[in-house]
């Protein structure tokens, strides 16, 4: 999760609409990327200096974002009118017709839903986390899913498939041009997609460093204490400091030219691995009656085997070669999975050297002891016990 929650797609396309906003033709390479450093730098701060006025912009971005879904949607009903700028580009003849077999593309649709789960991660800081989460989550997620389908309905009643297939994170912006031209007020709208992508910065930044730091809190870091810490604002300085480095270097390693697809692909694509992973562990607690686990939450059985099916699709397909070109987003297919797999093995092996190998040529082992830490909030404390 350290190396893995970063928020460097949506921060590249906080940049890139920055750019379009301002009028630039090609709104992409390292000016999208600058600007996306600047954009996770300045949550990064805020949320370490003001973790209040923090949460009270994300909450407000976040409403901000629905309006913008409803002026989309709202746009694409004149659109579907005829009330555009662009000739009917008849994405509704042939409907189910595939025009783009790559499962790159599920990837990004992947993308786009996810962060339902972000709850989740700040759980500990809900005042009645089950009774909110039962009520807010399906609310949320349902209101959402209505928006982005209707809003997919928009685009294709303005763009072209060929259009939509290379737009990639301007798709938006390419929505409005067709609808309402090239006017001042046209491209203002980009910027309020460009305020949308800050929300949703602020709200990985903040749920991603709270992960950090409770990997930290279990002593699975060098240094956990300082990892684990607030500052004398309450907030989790060290472990943004975490989020923010993941984020830079995805941004900064791929090389020139478009890096949207790529940072999504590898964003999304060990998710799947993780989700599976962690679903059949589930399943195989709640059914194994010898490790005597309970828990409040559960999950219907068919409604786990198809999670668990759908992400080992997602897991393998993308290593299947695609019928057309390799190299079609600017690099081979076999990259994202390639670097995510990867990643998650680097993952694996310092857990292995962590609490296996090291022990075994000290002649030690590891011990896990659980206390209620200054804060009173519990952690582990992992001690080195000698072998006699």
């Amino acid at each position: 999760m350290l190396l893995l929650g970063f928020s460097s797609g949506n921060s590249l396309a906080f940049g890139r609409y920055a750019l379009l906003a301002s009028g630039k033709e090609s709104p992409d390479g390292w000016a999208a990327r600058g600007i996306a450093i600047g954009c996770v730098t300045f949550v990064v701060l805020l949320h370490s200096i003001a973790p209040k006025w923090g949460m009270r912009l994300a909450n407000l971005l976040g409403i901000f974002k629905v309006i913008i879904l409803l002026i989309i949607v709202f746009a694409g009903f004149a659109a579907l009118a005829g009330h555009r700028l662009v000739p009917d580009p008849h994405n509704f003849e042939n409907a189910f017709s595939v025009y783009r077999a790559r499962v790159s593309a599920e990837a990004t649709r992947m993308h786009t839903y996810k962060g339902w789960e972000n709850a989740n991660y700040v759980v500990s800081e809900l005042k009645h986390p089950r009774k909110t989460l039962a009520i807010a989550a399906p609310i949320a997620v349902g209101g959402v899913t209505i928006l982005y389908v209707l809003a997919n309905v928009a685009y294709f009643s303005a763009i072209s498939k060929e259009d939509i297939a290379t737009a990639e994170v301007l798709v938006a912006g390419l929505f409005f041009r067709n609808v309402f031209g090239r006017s001042a007020a046209a491209r203002s709208l980009p910027a309020f997609v460009c305020l949308s992508n800050l929300g949703n910065v602020m709200a990985v930044s903040f749920a991603h460093s709270r992960v950090n730091q409770e990997v930290a809190k279990e002593g699975l870091l060098p240094y956990s204490s300082f990892w684990a810490a607030n500052n004398r604002f309450g907030a989790p300085a060290a472990a943004l400091f975490l989020h923010w480095l993941a984020t830079v270097i995805v941004l900064v390693a791929p090389p020139a030219g478009p890096a949207y697809s790529f940072i999504v692909n590898l964003y999304t694509y060990p998710g799947t691995w993780i989700n599976a992973t962690v679903t059949i562990g589930l399943v195989y607690l709640q059914f194994s009656k010898a490790e005597n686990w309970t828990s409040p939450w559960h999950t219907y059985l068919p409604v786990s085997l198809l999670y668990i099916a759908l992400n080992l699709f997602l897991a393998l397909t993308p290593f299947v070669p695609p019928t057309g070109d390799w190299n079609a987003d600017g690099y081979p297919y076999w990259v994202f999975p390639l670097v995510g797999c990867l990643v998650l093995l680097l993952g694996a092996l310092y857990w292995l050297l962590w609490s296996k190998v090291w022990p075994k040529l000290g002649g030690y082992k590891i011990v896990a002891e659980r206390f209620t830490n200054e804060h009173g909030e519990e952690a582990v404390r992992y001690k080195k016990v000698t072998v006699q």
